[in-house]
């Protein structure tokens, strides 16, 4: 089993949001608005005077080659005398983060060359150890005032532009272990109070003396240590990090596609307003009986349109989640394009998304209810149910499956049993009740009422062609919102399961904006498409017309796994399928429920904008 025992759930989760919401009332002297929220991240970064003891803490080991996390300690590095974990929240326990104390320690300002931190004789097993993570390509992480170590790394095609890699790697060759490490510290100096502040945090990759993994080796662990005076000030000593993948192919590709799509979605804009102009404007001029006979397309299904659906109550169930996931989403786009939420506040993304999916449970309750109630339902409390559990029970399903798996690897990726216990605190203590009180009040509300009657006997539809089938319709129906993320997806996808920060959080927001209209237009198209060709079966089709996007997705990371991964054991690779899984369900979550609001007011809108008799 992995150690678990430092793996801690802290009291004050419930206060996290809280804080960021109102954190940026007060100002820092001295700090932009936009890099305050670096500032209160960075809470223990603290002005130094020239001989203050600087501490290095570790991290997790990680691999891009296995993707399971371990902890540092778990192999035979050199060891202080009290192993001391630090507090960690929700998101940072979720990641795999494990920060320790370590026996690498600094004097600022005070260069110190070819210290030995210890002496370590390996046996058989020790020596295995090592071996199977230099195989497998870890990487080891430190901490030095809250900023990660890196490995700046020049470009063959272009020297003077420098990218920097996360940690550094275990082996300098095949068994031969990188035991020399040579670090910088990067400071800038305040001329006023003689001190300095930590603004860079590097290691030169590749000991010069390597020595050699084997049985009854005895391997000496040694370290340098200087410190160069920079330019960078505080308030901006996180721009290096967020600056690691390449810039111009990145915005180059964000700005290729949003022009794209946007030219996609003022075409489709204007074609949908030119043609339902000139419907309604026909449709309200007609003057005799035999003109109206004659009639044919969209306003013949007056009478069957507002039908319910087959399996209505699953569809107010995925509407429902989708409004919750949607909420989610959007509070969390504020928060980052705000700036509450910089990767120098290490799980603070993941703690924000689960307490955001919590809170927005009255949003889902409501939204289900409300529709429910509009289909005639009676059981509210059964439908509010449902959504309370459906898709959480689904995704919490999976998650421990792949949890069970993490813990046979003994890596420290594995959730402890404090931590599961607090997730389904939140989810049955806080989620589900909240659920309950948006149904209520949305029952409470009067029912939205139809702007045309439903006739008793169901009109029969015509035989469709084959281009106006569900299926055809549907598959269609997904590409172009797919095609308006697929671009960004790809750096997401990158800073996931390559380990890189990811922190372009205004193109995203931007590309969130044009996912929200190109599946509400597409759909809306495509919906008049099957009214005029008088099917009326048009509510779960909208909802898989743009929810079919997250096949698209799946299928998009499926390629990306075999072309831009190494991944080559089977656990790594179902844990990849399994939270991209998740992750395509939620997108189809998401996405469906656009089309369906969509084309649910697209119809309203129509129907009640044409003279019915």
């Amino acid at each position: 089993m992995a150690d678990t025992s430092h793996q801690r759930f802290p009291l004050w989760i419930f206060l996290f949001l809280l804080l960021s919401i109102h954190g940026y009332s007060f100002y820092l002297p001295g700090v932009a608005p936009q890099d305050f929220f670096k500032a209160t991240c960075d809470c223990n970064c603290l002005l130094f005077i020239k001989g203050d003891v600087l501490k290095v803490k570790v991290n997790k080991l990680s691999s891009t080659k296995t993707q399971l996390p371990y902890s540092y300690y778990s192999i035979p590095y050199c060891r202080p005398q009290e192993i001391v974990d630090s507090a960690e929240n929700l998101g940072e326990v979720l990641r795999g983060d494990r920060i320790e104390n370590s026996p690498y320690e600094f004097r600022m300002r005070v260069p110190w060359m070819c210290n030995i931190v210890c002496r370590i004789t390996l046996n058989e097993k020790t020596a295995r150890e090592f071996k199977e993570k230099i195989d497998d390509e870890y990487r080891v992480n430190m901490i030095l005032d809250n900023l990660p170590l890196v490995v700046p790394v020049t470009r063959l095609e272009q020297d003077s532009h420098v990218l920097y890699q996360h940690g550094y790697l275990m082996k300098v060759e095949k068994y031969f272990i990188n035991n020399h490490l040579t670090f910088t510290v990067k400071f800038h100096k305040d001329e006023q109070l003689d001190s300095a502040r930590i603004v860079g945090f590097e290691l030169v990759n590749g000991s010069d003396l390597p020595q050699e993994v084997e049985d009854k080796k005895e391997i000496i662990f040694t370290y340098d240590v200087e410190f160069q005076e920079s330019d960078v000030k505080w308030a901006s000593r996180w721009d290096t990090y967020l600056l690691m993948a390449d810039d111009q192919i990145h915005w180059f590709s964000i700005v290729n596609s949003l022009m794209i799509v946007l030219f996609l979605s003022g075409m489709v804009a204007m074609i949908m307003l030119r043609t339902l102009y000139r419907d309604i404007s026909k449709y309200n001029q007609l003057e005799t009986q035999e003109e109206a006979q004659e009639d044919t397309g969209w306003k013949l299904l007056h009478g069957d349109v507002f039908r319910p659906p087959v399996n209505s109550d699953l569809l107010c169930v995925y509407v429902g989640t989708g409004v919750q996931f949607f909420g989610m989403m959007l509070a969390a786009m504020i928060f980052a394009v705000l700036g509450f939420l910089s990767p120098s506040n290490r799980g603070g993304l993941m703690t924000a998304l689960l307490l955001l999916w919590v809170l927005m449970g009255i949003f889902s309750g409501y939204a289900t209810a409300r529709l429910y109630k509009t289909f005639k339902g009676s059981e509210w409390k059964t439908i509010t149910l449902k959504t309370a559990f459906m898709f959480p029970g689904v995704v919490f399903a999976i998650f421990f499956v792949l949890n069970g798996l993490i813990w046979g690897e003994k890596s420290s990726g594995a959730v402890p049993f404090e931590t599961m216990f607090a997730l389904v605190f939140l989810w049955f203590c806080i989620s589900v009740p909240l659920v309950f009180v948006g149904g209520y009040i949305a029952f409470k509300k009067p029912t939205m009422e139809d702007p045309v009657k439903s006739n008793k006997i169901p009109r029969p539809i015509p035989d469709q062609s084959w281009y106006m089938s569900s299926t055809f319709s549907i598959l269609i129906g997904g590409i172009l919102p797919f095609g308006a993320v697929f671009i960004e997806l790809f750096f997401i996808l990158t800073s996931i399961w390559l380990h890189q920060f990811y922190y372009i959080f205004g193109f995203l927001f931007i590309v969130f904006i044009i996912l929200l209209v190109t599946c509400a237009e597409i759909t809306i198209v495509l919906c008049y498409f099957q009214l005029c060709s008088e099917d009326y079966r048009w509510w779960w089709r909208s909802y898989l017309t743009s929810g079919s996007s997250a096949l698209y997705l799946f299928i998009y990371a499926i390629t990306y796994f075999f072309t831009k991964l190494n991944i080559t054991k089977p656990v790594s690779g179902i844990l990849y399928f399994g939270y991209m899984l998740i992750a395509s369900y939620s997108f189809f979550v998401l996405t469906g429920t656009i089309g369906f609001c969509a084309c649910f007011w697209f119809t309203r809108l129509i129907y009640s904008s044409v003279k019915i008799d």
